[in-house]
């Protein structure tokens, strides 16, 4: 008996736990959860991520080159042991041998000048020369402190430009950014209702086969008894097998959305979810006027026509440039030489350089002219096309808001509907039963009681796929009346 008590409560729990782990495998999601969950786990989340920290490390990159940098170059060491020409008094020339070893350092702090686009660098450095044949000897060479300036003069200045050009190119990446994660959140709605449509459709066709089953069941009965015809039992057995074959259908639909789904958000493959009606939805009066002001404001697009709108006149100012060449190159300090290191930072003298070196085109058969025109016809036509582009913008707004708007009408009117073909279908079931409708009219009834109901999940669908519309497009929470913001810098740092 203590063996068989034993055993008895080793299956016990071993059904408990097949109970637990079949209860752990179902999952019930809402709306919001799927939503959040694809912020943060889906790929297409992680791509959006990816793709802001590299605008952000350009952007980086970019505030780095104007401020100074130090670099220090070297050459340790240099050994040559060759010949080469020389040129002797009477105009002739033998070879010499060079066998010798040098070495040579430089440290120098460089500065970008955004203003004029030249360079400004402070040098200091030390060379060694070491001949090796004949008289042999070794010297040294030291510049302690040099001011060197590089300038060209009617070049384009890059750096001006990119202080104009890159900050905003940056802002479009966060905005962008923002509203892909809003797209993130329409591609889960989307898998989401897919899966809730698929669900109702399975709920759906369980209910009317076992509605048909049991009206089969009722219509032979009265078959017997001479009630109805064989043409209406027929009719109902016909219904029956539709009513199972459709179920078929619905359940291998529903594996499809929840597999979808479950990819989506990176959920594990043996987890059952369990969509649910939203019970609420996001109320919001949003005008096109409002939608329009917080878009030209937020969205990416507003900076994408600044942007481009930049390039285009940076192309024309580099055209331009390149017509005449001009550089000013000017060093001035201090330069020492001894056989010995400390001694050659004695006695310095003067070393100062002033260079201006240009190239002006004689004669370019008008290429360089040329270029310039090139320029500037591609900026009228980039202008032209960011017209057509901001008309078409504004133009997606206002349908967008007028499609929201109507949406909120739409969904209440599905909602009843929904509602009316439900009470219809249940009050012809129980009249069919007492033999006050034929065959027709019954399944007339369901077919208007399934339809209201995908109708409605289809409406729902709609509505949150147009709030979210809205709100990637505005970047703005219409329900709270706030901005949709984030800490960028703690985003890519993670």
């Amino acid at each position: 008996m203590k063996i068989i008590r034993q055993l008895m409560l080793l299956a016990t729990l071993a059904v408990s736990v097949t109970a637990g782990a079949a209860e752990d495998a179902v999952r019930v999601i809402t709306l919001d959860d799927a939503i959040i969950m694809a912020r943060t786990k889906s790929v297409d989340a992680a791509v959006a991520l990816n793709e802001l920290r590299t605008s952000y490390w350009t952007y980086r990159t970019y505030r780095a080159d104007l401020l100074p940098e130090i670099n220090f170059n070297a050459t340790l060491p240099s050994y040559r042991k060759s010949y080469s020409a020389y040129q002797l008094e009477d105009g002739s020339y033998t070879f010499v041998r060079n066998n010798n070893l040098q070495m040579s350092g430089e440290l120098s702090i460089d500065q970008n000048i955004w203003l004029t686009g030249g360079t400004l660098s402070l040098n200091t450095s030390l060379d060694f020369l070491k001949q090796l044949d004949g008289t042999k000897y070794s010297r040294f060479m030291s510049v302690p402190v040099a001011l060197t300036l590089s300038q060209p003069i009617f070049g384009v200045n890059t750096i001006k430009w990119n202080r104009r050009i890159e900050p905003v190119r940056y802002a479009e990446a966060k905005a962008k950014f923002m509203s892909a994660t809003e797209e993130v959140a329409m591609t889960a709605i989307r898998y989401y209702f897919s899966l809730l449509l698929a669900k109702e459709n399975v709920s759906i066709a369980d209910q009317n086969l076992a509605n048909a089953e049991k009206l089969y069941e009722v219509a032979k009965a009265k078959r017997e008894m001479g009630q109805i015809s064989k043409n209406d039992l027929l009719q109902l057995e016909l219904n029956l097998l539709n009513a199972r074959s459709s179920l078929t259908d619905s359940e291998s639909d529903y594996k499809s959305a929840m597999f979808q789904l479950r990819s989506f958000l990176d959920i594990e493959s043996d987890v059952e979810l369990q969509p649910t009606v939203p019970a609420e939805i996001p109320h919001a009066i949003v005008t096109y006027n409002d939608v329009l002001e917080k878009a030209h404001v937020n969205n990416s697009f507003a900076k994408n026509i600044r942007r481009r709108q930049l390039e285009a006149d940076y192309e024309v100012a580099r055209a331009k440039g390149n017509q005449r060449q001009i550089t000013l190159y000017a060093q001035i300090g201090y330069t020492g030489t001894a056989d010995k290191m400390g001694a050659a930072y004695d006695r310095l003298k003067d070393n100062q350089i002033v260079e201006m070196g240009f190239k002006v085109p004689i004669l370019d058969w008008g290429k360089r002219r040329g270029q310039v025109k090139v320029s500037e016809s591609n900026r009228d036509v980039v202008r032209s096309r960011l017209r057509k582009e901001q008309m078409e913008f504004d133009q997606d707004i206002f349908i967008l808001v007028e499609r929201f708007n109507n949406q909120q009408q739409q969904l209440e009117i599905a909602l009843r509907a929904d509602t009316i073909a439900q009470r219809r279908y249940d009050t012809n079931v129980e009249t069919f039963l007492i033999g006050k409708i034929s065959t027709l009219d019954l399944n007339d009834s369901q077919m208007s009681k399934d339809e209201s109901r995908q109708a409605y999940i289809n409406q729902l669908y709609l509505y949150w796929n147009y709030y979210y519309q809205l709100r990637s497009v505005a970047l703005w929470d219409f329900t709270t009346n706030r901005g949709i913001d984030a800490d960028i810098d703690a985003i890519v740092r993670q």
